[in-house]
């Protein structure tokens, strides 16, 4: 089960096959529509005529609705795609998302549209971790890496997509153009073909049915779901927090001239989209996931201490500092596939899918957490509590965790 191959017989052109290349375009749409509210809330929430006190509060309480979203859609759609398929979940999440995105563009009322970025987000919910799971289990054991690498670095342009979507366009055609993208590609998704592991898998189900919550129910599952869980906490630490509020650091760092928090982001995603890339083919030349994710969690606390007591004083080497902490954690698609080769095939997706949801929705507990530390503590002590209250559990969970280079994906949790 755990063996390494090295066979090097196999031909790496083999990983651009049409799941890979229609998973990497579905993640793309994702992160696109998933970003998208952020960078229009204010200009959408004014539009609809909210005062600026209205658009903070409101706009906090539909991004709280979006991220409530994320989270059932987590772990329904993981279920449902091991019990239906995870074709069939990309299938249902994209079309799901992809209607509710062109709705909000013509949403007039704010409790219709807290309910439509409720729906897009439980849709959207189901779009990486499916889409990873179906990579993992139909690409060659020896290539996995290199699919995580293709999938994230396509996926995660969306973001910079989204950025210049809103700046050449207005808010509603932006959702017109996200959901309008989701549904070309659930035309593609047509002939993507279903794991033959998870087909032999539903025959055997009978005698192996494990239902989903023994993943809290029983002490290893448990274990190794904190696990996938934990290594994952800085990559939305970084995106959420030192990015989304990169203005305050910049003024807490006495930065002069008005640093847009945007551009923070921007410069942070387009870091992520190499980094991304770079670690994929990082774990397949040290043929460790284990060693490449400590390498880029190493490479992240770096970056996090450059910022925080690095002496940053101008614009550019601000922007420069985000570019390097958005390559570091740059490894959220290899930590999914990590996550999908620690568990078996009848419960690979309903982890994998409810993993990717939860690490982002962390940002739900840490953001309070920074907004309470700042008033006593400031910015950036703030900011270097929340690092250790992320970084402590992700070393522990690598720490222990095992090693899945290589490892073969038919087996089944009993």
């Amino acid at each position: 089960m755990n063996s390494i191959s090295t066979d090097k017989s196999v031909n790496i052109s083999s990983v651009l096959t049409l799941p890979v290349i229609v998973a990497s375009l579905g993640y793309f749409v994702d992160v696109y529509d998933l970003l998208l509210f952020n960078i229009v809330r204010v200009p959408s929430l004014k539009d609809l005529g909210l005062t600026e006190d209205q658009i903070s509060t409101i706009g906090a309480h539909i991004y709280n609705w979006q991220q409530a979203g994320l989270l059932i859609g987590g772990f329904l759609w993981g279920i449902l795609g091991d019990r239906l398929g995870r074709r069939s979940v990309l299938f249902g999440s994209i079309l799901t998302y992809s209607l509710a995105n062109i709705a909000c563009g013509f949403t007039n009322n704010i409790e219709v549209y807290s309910v439509l970025r409720f729906i897009a987000g439980f849709g959207l919910a189901g779009e990486l971790g499916a889409g990873i799971t179906l990579i993992a289990e139909i690409l060659p054991k020896e290539l996995r890496g290199y699919g995580a690498s293709v999938v994230a670095s396509v996926g995660l342009a969306g973001a910079i997509a989204a950025f210049f979507a809103v700046k050449l366009t207005d808010w509603r055609t932006a959702y017109f153009i996200g959901g309008g993208m989701g549904l070309v590609l659930l035309a593609l998704r047509v002939n993507v073909l279903e794991s033959i592991i998870f087909d032999l898998s539903l025959k055997k189900r009978n005698a192996k049915s494990v239902p989903w919550w023994t993943i809290f129910t029983d002490r290893s599952r448990l274990i190794r779901y904190i696990r996938c869980m934990g290594i994952g906490l800085p990559t939305y630490m970084v995106i959420g927090i030192y990015a989304t509020f990169g203005n305050e650091f910049a003024k807490a760092l006495g930065i002069p001239g008005d640093v847009q928090a945007g551009n923070c982001v921007l410069y942070t995603y387009m870091g992520v989209v190499s980094g991304d890339f770079f670690s994929g083919i990082l774990s397949q030349w040290l043929q460790s996931r284990r060693k490449a994710i400590l390498l880029m969690l190493t490479m992240t606390f770096i970056g996090a201490v450059w910022l925080m007591y690095g002496g940053i004083q101008t614009t550019t080497t601000l922007y420069i500092c985000y570019a390097w902490l958005g390559f570091s954690i740059g490894y959220i698609a290899m930590f999914l596939t990590t996550t999908a080769e620690q568990f078996g095939t009848n419960l690979r997706a309903t982890v994998t899918t409810s993993v990717a949801n939860n690490v982002r929705a962390t940002v739900l507990i840490t953001l309070p957490v920074f907004q309470f530390l700042k008033p006593e503590w400031g910015v950036l002590q703030g900011g270097t509590i929340i690092g250790i209250i992320c970084f402590v559990p992700a070393l522990l969970s690598l720490w222990k965790m095992e090693e899945t280079y290589g490892k073969e994906l038919d087996y089944e949790e009993v």
